[in-house]
């Protein structure tokens, strides 16, 4: 059993408090987030010790069974998190569609996910996960929180051959929604 895993059942019999939680889950919940907002556009206004934090805020009254259930629901409130600034800052009344470009990234070679991609991927990971929630999982733990095939296979307790097999069929569904719309 995780250390992780040994503190949520404490804390489910009120025998840990929440700062226990944190502390055990904290580096691991930073990591995360670091790779996630690696992908984002310059110039974000959320840094990663934020989004950390506000997923913190919204999981951190609810209880979780194990490793695995608590994960699950950071990489659920950090995906709705981006996705809320995303929408926020596509809002016509913020600036619509200007981008903000740093001086040392005008050579263009800086890649960053657009808002519009990031909203894309959300509308479509929803339908997947009406179809296949194990898939919409898989999607939510790589691409939202840049979790690894190897620890993916660890989270959700599946070989590593399935998470490569349902991380290929995703891609390929997802890509085929996002184009077919």
């Amino acid at each position: 059993m995780s250390k992780i895993t040994a503190v949520l059942r404490s804390r489910a019999e009120n025998e840990a408090s929440d700062d226990e939680l944190m502390t055990a889950v904290y580096e691991e919940l930073r990591t995360m987030a670091k790779i996630r907002m690696a992908n984002e556009r310059a110039g974000h206004t959320l840094q990663a010790t934020a989004l950390v934090h506000e997923a913190w805020m919204r999981i951190g009254d609810q209880q979780f069974e194990n490793r695995r259930h608590f994960f699950s629901a950071a990489s659920e409130a950090m995906r709705r998190i981006l996705v809320d600034c995303a929408r926020r800052k596509k809002a016509a009344r913020r600036g619509g569609g200007m981008q903000r470009v740093e001086f040392g990234e005008i050579d263009g070679l800086v890649w960053e996910q657009s808002d519009d991609e990031l909203l894309a991927v959300h509308d479509v990971l929803e339908r997947l996960e009406a179809e296949d929630p194990r898939k919409a999982e898989l999607v939510k733990l790589r691409y939202f929180i840049g979790m690894t095939g190897e620890e993916v296979a660890e989270a959700l307790g599946l070989s590593l051959a399935t998470v490569n097999r349902d991380w290929a069929y995703a891609r390929a569904w997802m890509y085929n929604e996002i184009n077919r719309d």
